[in-house]
């Protein structure tokens, strides 16, 4: 989908609740172009676990931008990932079931 999806995402999602605390990390992987796309998209924050001396020259470029710049991934607390062609009703109620 890339970071100008994520960035409408997060968007979205900040407006539809305008009281909600969240960060929004992107993960890229070890893909440099998918981490340099998104520091250029300014998205909030850019998870890169390549090579560290290309992570030290992409985090050069995200501090620039002011993007917030990771290189350790953390648990994952929720992830949709499977669901990612599930129904809306599905990820509603796995939502649900997370926030119990």
């Amino acid at each position: 989908m890339g970071p100008g999806w994520f960035g409408a995402l997060i968007a979205a999602a900040r407006e539809a609740v305008p009281a909600a605390r969240f960060s929004a990390l992107l993960d890229c992987g070890d893909n440099v172009g998918a981490a340099l796309a998104a520091i250029r998209s300014e998205i909030e924050g850019v998870v890169f676990i390549g090579r560290a001396d290309v992570a030290g020259r992409l985090a050069d470029i995200a501090g620039q931008y002011g993007v917030r710049f990771e290189t350790d991934r953390r648990a994952t607390a929720l992830d949709l990932g499977e669901d990612f062609f599930a129904s809306g009703d599905s990820v509603e109620r796995r939502c649900a079931e997370f926030l119990r």
